[in-house]
């Protein structure tokens, strides 16, 4: 198994959030905490203590992630993005950043986090 890594989870669908974490439990990491709006996500990373985020590109009442992953950056913090379809491509700054696809499979996480993570 991969390092154990802490993870914040930026997903604002409680269900598919739960599942995300159950798969991150079973792979011996821990979620340490869930956050389903970007102000919310913005205040918990100034909070730090994680060690990587996975953030859902689409969030309710279509509020744009893009401040969230500026945060990230910002702090240095590695970061996935999630998405179930997102037909527009990121911001150039964030095009090399990894994907996880929605609907998640335990097997596509660990590809993801070590890319995100630098392996």
């Amino acid at each position: 198994m991969s390092e154990s890594r802490s993870i914040l989870v930026i997903e604002d669908e409680p269900l598919i959030a739960m599942m995300l974490e159950d798969f991150l439990d079973t792979l011996g990491h821990k979620v340490i905490d869930t956050v389903e709006t970007v102000d919310a996500a913005l205040e918990r990373i100034d909070r730090g203590g994680f060690d990587v985020a996975i953030v859902d590109i689409h969030l309710k009442d279509g509020e744009k992630v893009w401040p969230v992953a500026d945060r990230l950056a910002a702090v240095g913090c590695p970061f996935i993005l999630a998405t179930g379809g997102h037909v527009e491509p990121p911001p150039a700054e964030y095009a090399s950043v990894p994907v996880l696809a929605k609907p998640y499979t335990i097997d596509a996480i660990p590809p993801a986090l070590t890319a995100a993570c630098g392996g």
